[in-house]
């Protein structure tokens, strides 16, 4: 029998491991082997969403944020969301992210999250958090590319990552990637491996919502417009 979108996703997120090196001061986070209710809610959100074999556009972040997906297993949702819109409680953790923020507003103006997520899928290259820790001790969120050395370390686990993804059942196409610097990054593996037939680069939510807050109406509509085809 065909598995489900989400059973096939489910199975990738349940095997998902990073055993390489990183530089140091760099770690790692895996929600899902770190909370046993990051499981279930991930489970319960795929099984809703995604019960099914359609084909879907692949949306690709930069890496989970510690307070996201590094806490929920579903990319750019913190936990009010993930009960707000998708009618998920997480009770071992309450967390707000300012990314999740725009990508709900953003996902309510295209239709509400049943049409968006029968169109789209969100995930990252590296789909794990990744954290470094400063001057203090404390450890902030980090991208795979703030480093060379890091992107070096993550380099092939990113590109096999993208291989199992476009298993999943996604439209190669065109990719929406987030983040103008994580589009250079995904060129660079993209102009080697040829995943995906067209690249479109919409700014990452947290610039939208840190930088463009006054203007981030028209990034919505920016981002809407991209999804439904129409020029931008």
């Amino acid at each position: 029998m065909n598995k489900t979108f989400a059973q096939k996703v489910i199975s990738f997120n349940k095997n998902l491991k990073f055993s390489g090196k990183l530089p140091k001061d760099f770690s790692v986070m895996n929600p899902f082997l770190e909370n046993p209710e990051t499981l279930v809610v991930m489970k319960e959100f795929y099984e809703k969403f995604y019960n099914d074999n359609r084909k879907r556009k692949f949306i690709i972040g930069i890496n989970p944020s510690r307070h996201g997906a590094g806490v929920t297993g579903v990319p750019f949702t913190d936990t009010k969301n993930l009960e707000k819109y998708c009618g998920i409680k997480m009770t071992s953790a309450r967390t707000h992210e300012i990314s999740s923020v725009f990508m709900y507003d953003m996902i309510e103006e295209f239709g509400g999250v049943e049409k968006f997520y029968g169109q789209f899928y969100i995930n990252s290259p590296f789909p794990l958090a990744i954290t470094r820790k400063n001057k203090n001790g404390q450890s902030l969120n980090a991208n795979y590319y703030d480093d060379k050395e890091l992107f070096k370390c993550v380099e092939n686990f990113m590109i096999e990552s993208v291989k199992k993804h476009i298993i999943l059942g996604l439209d190669t196409s065109e990719v929406f990637i987030l983040g103008k610097k994580n589009a250079e990054f995904i060129k660079k593996i993209n102009d080697k491996e040829n995943f995906f037939e067209k690249m479109t680069v919409l700014e990452h939510p947290r610039y939208i919502q840190q930088y463009k807050s006054k203007e981030k109406q028209l990034y919505i509509d920016k981002y809407i417009l991209a999804f439904k085809n129409l020029p931008v």
